[in-house]
Order: C-alpha cells, then structure tokens, then sequence
C-alpha cells in the first residue's frame, strides 16, 4: 500500500492506494501558511481515523501544483512514514510521451492523469479535470499527449459571478428541479450547472474533429459528479483517477 497525495490549488487530496484499489480518498484545504508539523498531524490525523498504521505503508508520493506547499508537504510525509517520498516532476519516469513546446509545463496533476488514463482506457483519449481550473489532456491514438486546454473552473466562475453582480448571491452547487428557472437560485444553478455541461458537450465535439477514431472521454476531480451526469456525451466518470496514476508512477520508480 501507498500513500498518495495531490496538492491542488484548493484542496489536498489524500489517500492510500494498492494495486489499483483505493483504500480510502479524502481532502483537506489548502492552507500556504501551514507548518510541516500541521500538515504532519492532518495527514497522521487521516491515516488514524482509517486505522491505518505507518508499517502498513511501503512509500509515498506526491504531485502538485502549488510549489511553495510540496516540499512542506514532502517533509511532513516523511516525518510520518520515516521514509523518502517521491515527487513527481524532473528526473521521474511517467512513461509519458509528452509533445508540447515545453514538455517541462506541463502540470504535474495532467501527467498523472494521462499515466493513469493510459493504463485503464483505449486511445485516442480526452481527459477532463474539474477543479479550481477545468484541464483537458488531448492524447492521440498513437498514445502521445499532443496538447489541453485550461479553462475556468465553475467555483472560480461562480465567485466572479456574485462578486461582480450585486444582486446575485453564493449558491450551492446543485442541479435545479428544472432547467428553466423561475426564481433568481433556480436561474443561478440552472446557468452554472448546465453551461459547464454544454461547454464539455461542445469541447469533446470540437476535439473529437481533431483526432482519428473513437475518442474515450474520462472525468475525474472534485467537481465532476456534480456536471458529467447533465453532460449529453458519453463520459465515464473516475474519482480515483488521480490516485491510480500516481501509484503507477511510484511504481515505475521503485527501486
């Protein structure tokens, strides 16, 4: 069993993952101005509330996206573990093929995502991931990663939204009971929920003229259970997709 974690820019996904199987997956917030003792005790806090004890663990690794939290979080796991954790980032084996102008870019949550999808899914794939930002991974049928997008997210939409029209306040996430609204709330989710799910519906379209063959569409991210069911295309939804790629990647660079 490892330990896997994700540092997002607003949560930190956690879990602890064998041979694929997800063990457990929670989230914490991100907080730039923790300790590593902090994240030390959240992370040894999680672990117990699972009863899982450290011997049980053989490693660990982490990707992320927010640089001045990885190497707290780094130190943190290990203070836990007793034991080296990977990062992913220069000098790791992915096994990814990655044609961009600058490979080096490329954000280490979409690698993971494109390893992980690679090893469950057929190509050529289109691999959406719902969180502050929206990403996409292109991957053609040759099973090299040619290029995304990076939209706005639907929080960061919403936020803008109420912070800019004063009439207009927070609402909860939540498709409404119909997709006309008659009532400001019912207007606001109807818009926010069903406009996320058409630009997906209109992505893939778009998308799929690029590439050769039938396109596998994956979702993963903590927002995509609350868009991809509203979505007109096919697209299966995988919680776990994160988890299990970086599992593959620990596993390409055990030694």
């Amino acid at each position: 069993m490892i330990l896997a974690i994700d540092i997002g820019n607003t949560n930190i996904v956690i879990g602890c993952i064998q041979e694929k199987k997800t063990v457990f997956v929670e989230r914490l917030s991100t907080i730039r101005t923790k300790t590593e003792l902090e994240y030390a005790i959240d992370i040894k806090n999680v672990l117990d509330i699972y009863h899982i004890r450290r011997t049980e663990i053989e490693g660990g690794i982490i990707s992320s996206v927010v640089p001045q939290i990885t190497m707290v979080a780094k130190l943190a796991v290990e203070k836990i573990l007793k034991k080296e954790v990977l990062i992913v980032g220069a000098g790791i084996r992915t096994g990814l093929n990655i044609r961009m102008d600058n490979p080096a870019q490329l954000g280490a949550d979409l690698v993971v995502d494109s390893v992980a999808a690679l090893s469950e899914y057929p190509v050529p794939l289109l691999i959406f991931d719902m969180g502050t930002a929206n990403t996409v991974c292109v991957i053609d049928k040759d099973r090299n990663y040619v290029g995304g997008m990076i939209y706005p997210g639907i929080g960061v939409s919403l936020d803008s939204l109420t912070a800019h029209a004063a009439q207009l306040g927070g609402i909860s996430l939540e498709a409404p009971e119909r997709i006309i609204g008659k009532n400001t709330i019912e207007c606001m989710k109807s818009g926010v929920i069903y406009s996320s799910a058409a630009a997906i519906d209109g992505i893939i379209d778009r998308l799929s003229d690029e590439l050769e063959g039938e396109v596998t569409v994956i979702a993963t991210g903590g927002l995509a259970a609350k868009i991809i069911p509203h979505c007109r295309r096919r697209i299966i939804l995988d919680d776990n997709l994160l988890l299990k790629g970086l599992e593959e990647i620990y596993r390409k660079n055990r030694k």
